[in-house]
């Protein structure tokens, strides 16, 4: 906590109105930042893919799987490298802290499978001890162990980072990869699905020709309904879709409690 000795040299204080000036000044750099983040996200979703031929293995939970398994049937796989083994610092309390850091991050992986994409967590730690460390940290994601070359091939060997694939059938092509400060960013929904090869699969994006997309805000659920409804039912006034609508219903509900 800073002291008077240490005073922070804060911005000026001002008035209500000039404050909002300042901000809507900021907004116009905001919006031009939004702009350039979602170009970059349609360059990167045409970029090259590359052909993965070795059949790599893991350890999982019930056994040995290969690459493809880790997909769970869905088209796109997100597969972090986590450094838990010996050796690394915390070990076999925890993981590395940075990795541990990324993973508390993490939000409701429902929503990615949605997308028909999969996140996956994978280090060279026995599934014994990875099963332990997601109980006492409270994480959920799938966690398998490394028992080939994976992370040497794939620039995970000495640093962490997310390599990106995508499955047509039996075949697995890598499309995307981002490690150092690039896995700051990451934990929501959007983080992952930007580094994807399909994206958001949303309208508004810039893709490729025949890539899927739906409306935005329309297939969004609750974590618990998605296999209940594909989307909220249609009676009810959205307030993403309808935010006037969502007021209006809202005010009536009170009136009527009232």
């Amino acid at each position: 906590m800073a002291t008077s000795k240490d005073k922070l040299k804060t911005p000026p204080v001002v008035s209500q109105p000039e404050w909002e000036a300042a901000h809507t000044q900021m907004l116009v750099k905001e919006k031009a930042f939004t702009r350039s983040r979602d170009a970059l996200a349609a360059e990167r979703r045409r970029m090259p893919w590359m052909a993965i031929e070795n059949k790599y293995e893991f350890e999982g939970p019930k056994g040995k799987v290969s690459l493809l398994d880790l997909f769970e049937g869905r088209k796109q796989l997100v597969l972090y490298r986590a450094f838990f083994e010996p050796g690394v610092f915390g070990w076999p309390d925890h993981a590395c802290r940075g990795c541990s850091l990324g993973a508390d991050q993490i939000g409701h992986l429902t929503h990615l499978n949605a997308r028909d994409t999969t996140l996956a967590y994978a280090s060279r730690a026995p599934q014994a001890d990875i099963a332990r460390l997601k109980a006492r940290m409270e994480w959920e994601m799938p966690w398998y162990t490394i028992t080939d070359s994976f992370d040497k091939d794939f620039g995970v060997e000495e640093w962490h980072g997310h390599n990106v694939f995508f499955r047509d059938d039996d075949k697995i092509f890598r499309t995307y990869f981002i490690n150092n400060r690039g896995d700051e960013a990451m934990g929501t929904i959007w983080s992952y699905l930007d580094i994807t090869p399909l994206g958001r699969q949303e309208k508004w994006e810039d893709s490729p020709e025949g890539y899927p997309q739906t409306e935005p805000y329309k297939w969004w659920n609750w974590h618990d309904n998605y296999n209940a409804e594909p989307s909220p039912n249609p009676k009810w006034v959205d307030i993403i879709t309808d935010p006037k609508g969502a007021a209006l219903r809202r005010q009536e509900q009170e009136a009527k409690v009232s």
